[in-house]
C-alpha cells in the first residue's frame, strides 16, 4: 500500500468547483500545484464537464475527498462504490483519496451532512475496521479528516483520543483540517496548540485551510464560505513548525471571490510554507 502522498511537501492547491473550471483551464501554469475535488461529483460525468475535469487531471494532480462513504456510520460500506472511486483514481491517476471522520448516513440512506461519531473504544474499533476495509479495496491508505462538530454525544474519551486510536487501529493517514481545530476549540472549550501538538505528524498526507463565520465570541461556524482568518493562519504555521511543509489546500465552498483573489490567499500559504522547516516525515510523532 502507498504510505504517504505523492504531492509535492510544498505543493498548494485549491478545491475544484464547477464554477471555476474555465478560469483553471486558462490559469497560467503554476498559477495551483494540486486540484481537490469529490469523486462522486465526477463518476459517470461525460460531455463537456467531462471533458473539461479530463483536461485538467491530465495536468494537475487531482487529489480525491470524498463526501458520502460515511465511515463511520451503521449501514454496510458500500463497497460498490469504492470500486467506482478506485477505477476513477486510476483512470485520473489520483494519488490519494481522503474522508471525513464522521458519518453522513444510516440503513435508510444518506443524511446529506457530516455527523460526529461517538468518542469511544466501540467506535474506535468500528471505524477503524470500516477504514482497513476501504483500503484493502483501494489499495492504497487513505486519510481521514478531523471534522467540525456542534455537539458531541456519548462522549466516553477525549476527541484527540478518539483520533489518535483510529489513526493507529486503521493504520491509515491524516487529512488535518487546521480551521475545523480552530472552531472546535472555541466551540468547546480546549486549547488548538495542545491538540495539534498531540496530533502524529508522522501521519499527515496533506492539510487543509479555509474560512469560517464568527456567530459569537464562543461559537464558530464552520462555513468555507469567506477567506482565512488571522486565528487559523497563526495555527497553519504552528504546524508547518511542528510537522515541516505538507501538501496544502485552500478551500472555498461558498462566496466565491474572483478567481484572482483566490489565487492571491493561496499565495498567502505558498509564503507560509516556503517559511517551514524541514522534517523527516517518516519519524514517529
Amino acid at each position: 500500500m502507498t504510505t504517504f502522498s505523492t504531492l509535492p511537501p510544498h505543493a498548494a492547491g485549491l478545491g475544484l468547483r464547477r464554477p471555476l473550471m474555465a478560469e483553471m483551464r486558462k490559469a497560467v501554469a503554476g498559477s495551483f500545484d494540486f486540484l481537490e475535488t469529490a469523486p462522486e461529483n465526477w463518476i459517470g460525468v461525460g460531455g463537456a464537464l467531462g471533458d473539461g475535469f479530463a483536461d485538467l487531471a491530465s495536468r494537475y494532480p487531482v487529489v480525491c475527498h470524498g463526501l458520502s462513504l460515511s465511515v463511520g456510520g451503521p449501514a454496510p460500506l458500500d463497497e460498490t462504490f469504492l470500486v467506482k472511486v478506485r477505477r476513477f483514481m486510476e483512470t485520473h491517476h489520483c494519488p490519494l483519496y481522503s474522508e471525513h471522520l464522521s458519518a453522513c448516513g444510516d440503513s435508510h440512506g444518506q443524511l446529506y451532512d457530516l455527523l460526529p461519531l461517538p468518542f469511544s473504544e466501540e467506535s474506535v474499533r468500528h471505524v477503524a475496521a470500516r477504514i482497513r476495509r476501504t483500503q484493502d479495496i483501494l489499495g492504497q491508505r487513505i486519510a481521514i479528516e478531523n471534522i467540525s462538530y456542534y455537539a458531541a454525544p456519548f462522549q466516553k474519551i477525549p476527541e484527540i483520543d478518539f483520533i489518535n486510536a483510529v489513526l493507529a487501529e486503521a493504520d491509515c493517514l491524516m487529512l488535518l483540517d487546521v480551521n475545523n481545530i480552530v472552531v472546535n476549540a472555541t466551540n468547546h472549550r480546549y486549547d488548538p496548540s495542545a491538540f495539534l501538538a498531540a496530533l502524529p505528524g508522522a501521519r499527515v498526507a496533506y492539510i487543509h485551510v479555509a474560512g469560517h463565520y464568527d456567530e459569537a465570541e464562543d461559537l464558530k461556524i464552520d462555513t468555507h464560505g469567506s477567506a482565512v482568518n488571522a486565528q487559523v493562519w497563526a495555527l497553519l504555521e504552528e504546524a508547518y513548525r511542528r510537522f515541516g511543509p505538507r501538501p496544502t489546500l485552500l478551500e472555498r465552498d461558498f462566496n466565491l471571490p474572483p478567481f484572482e483573489d483566490l489565487l492571491d490567499e493561496l499565495g498567502q500559504v505558498r509564503r507560509r510554507i516556503a517559511g517551514a522547516p524541514a522534517h523527516d516525515q517518516r519519524r514517529a510523532a
